[in-house]
């Protein structure tokens, strides 16, 4: 049964009787075509955004503690913008609409890219044309991609049907593998874009994944006839709408009495949610209905759980930015004249994850999935928790190592320290990735009303834009702070006088902190879909 171009969204869960069309389309077949085309898209993003500290610092003269507050503010972008795009994805354009459009935004500014790298410029006096066009092309980027992201891992999760047993577990399946995909795409894409970049041409490596990007949009529109369409309820008011209207009428009717208006037969949305949890919006129940006031409540929760989750995303900003610059004052010798990018060290956060998803997903959750209490193995906040507690540990070590080098360039100024002594951070931040990451992905599609998955893998990904203008705002007053009479910058130019230690020292007892709010808060939490987890 084929089904017209206007009707492609939904306003209800996939697989509900009138949400989702079964018969022979969607499935694994469908889903896996869409890991095919996320792989070519991370392929693309991670091409140029892996190795930027290096393009800024190098071609266009910035410093270091300037490039790292642009980078972050560049990434917090990227990561802010979904929650726009999920608004207009789940209200107006619908999901396959979106990705069209975003993914012709995205190629686009990866073209304006790569032609931005040509123009010449000198270090000392760097073209402001090129500069300018390099930064244009760079949101452009972030606003194509802001578009695509959310969209196309939703699009992916609803080609297996939630209402039925085996591709409800084969959903959960379907993230892990989408990270495992997209982990291989950013391996290969760091040790042959990073290379080229460096070696041999900065246009020649911003155009590769240019390419890549195309190679996606194309494989996208292959698909069209095999995908799992929605038909939609029109006749349902905006849930954006929905869900506003029931603050505004539970703000306007603050000061009536509390009313019981609890009654389990009408809570037929969201099957086990806990109705007690912020009985103030049941004030609107004057005007609103039982299950709109669901959804309110649905949405509320996930805020504490988002807030928890914030300077874990500050520790991944650290990555793509200091983690590279202190392997670049290191030594990357691997036989007499042949070094190694030092951004290319962050593919062994990629291949730690490459092999530890399988492991997570074909031994630990099975072992898990054994308890009768656990038909999926661990939660989705549990998983979330244990990769922030992993992410604790990656900074410690990132600070002992810091440390162990700042020692060694001050006490040995011809030695230079190995650059391998930053392989155990790398890896830690991996692993750390592969709970939390996956998980906060699953929990954000899950855990919000049907209609808003778009806008709940948006909020998922505001998490790191958040966390990354934070990671921007906490450089730009650290380094403005320590910089002051005189005194050596935490982000000095020259990192053997630096002091990222001290920063990486910071993070660390931030994030114990927010693992500690997160739990409390995790504790408590009712899922909406208890019979999933």
């Amino acid at each position: 049964m084929a089904i017209a171009c206007d009707e492609l969204e939904s306003s209800l869960c996939p697989g509900t009787t009138e949400g989702s069309m079964r018969t022979s389309f969607g499935g694994w077949k469908s889903a896996s075509l869409i890991i095919g085309v996320e792989m070519a898209e991370q392929f693309a993003f991670y091409g140029i955004s892996s190795n930027l500290i290096t393009y800024m610092t190098g071609p266009l003269g910035e410093s270091t503690a300037a490039a790292a507050a642009n980078i972050n503010a560049w990434s917090g972008t990227v990561s802010f913008l979904p929650l726009l795009w999920g608004f207009i994805a789940d209200s107006f354009l619908g999901r396959f609409r979106t990705i069209l459009i975003a993914s012709s935004l995205y190629i686009l500014g990866l073209g304006q890219l790569s032609f931005s790298a040509v123009i010449p410029s000198q270090r000392e006096d760097p073209n402001k044309f090129k500069v300018t066009l390099f930064f244009c092309s760079l949101y452009l980027i972030a606003i194509g991609n802001g578009g695509y992201k959310p969209c196309i891992k939703v699009f992916g999760a609803e080609q297996l049907d939630g209402d039925d047993l085996k591709e409800t577990k084969a959903k959960s399946s379907y993230f892990n593998w989408l990270m495992f995909g997209s982990c291989i795409s950013i391996l290969s894409t760091r040790l042959i874009s990073i290379f080229i970049q460096e070696n041999l041409s900065w246009s020649l490596g911003f155009g590769i994944p240019s390419v890549s990007m195309l190679l996606s949009f194309l494989l996208f529109l292959l698909g069209t006839k095999t995908y799992r369409y929605s038909t939609a309820r029109r006749e349902k008011k905006n849930p954006f709408a929905r869900i506003s209207h029931v603050f505004m009428e539970a703000i306007k009717n603050r000061r009536q009495p509390d009313l019981d208006m609890y009654n389990p037969n009408e809570t037929l949305l969201l099957p086990g949610q806990n109705s007690k949890q912020f009985r103030f919006l049941d004030k609107a129940a004057i005007s609103c209905g039982m299950a709109e006031i669901e959804e309110a409540k649905a949405v509320l929760k996930l805020v504490p759980i988002w807030m928890t989750c914030l300077v874990y995303a500050i520790v991944c900003a650290q990555s793509h930015t200091f983690f590279t610059k202190q392997g670049a004052t290191m030594d990357r010798s691997i036989s007499p004249g042949l070094s190694v990018p030092a951004a290319t060290f962050q593919c062994f956060t990629s291949l730690t994850m490459v092999i530890f998803i399988p492991i997570y997903d074909r031994l630990l959750v099975p072992i898990a999935s054994s308890f009768p209490q656990k038909p999926l193995g661990i939660t989705t906040l549990q998983r979330i928790g244990t990769g922030m507690f992993l992410s604790i540990l990656a900074m410690v070590v990132a600070a002992l190592v810091e440390t162990k080098r700042l020692q060694t360039a001050r006490d040995e100024a011809t030695i230079l320290m190995s650059v391998w002594w930053l392989l155990p951070q790398y890896v830690l931040y991996g692993v750390a990735d592969v709970f939390a990451m996956v998980g906060l992905q699953e929990f954000f599609y899950d855990q919000v009303p049907c209609e808003l998955r778009s806008a709940g893998m948006a909020f998922n990904l505001s998490i790191y834009g958040v966390g990354n203008f934070l990671s921007s705002f906490m450089i730009s007053v650290i380094d403005k702070v320590t910089s002051q009479s005189g005194q050596t910058s935490w982000f000095d130019n020259d990192l053997n006088q630096a002091h990222l230690d001290y920063f990486y020292w910071l993070l660390a007892f931030l994030s114990s902190i927010s693992l500690a709010s997160y739990l409390w808060f995790a504790k408590s939490y009712v899922y909406n879909r208890p019979n999933t987890f």
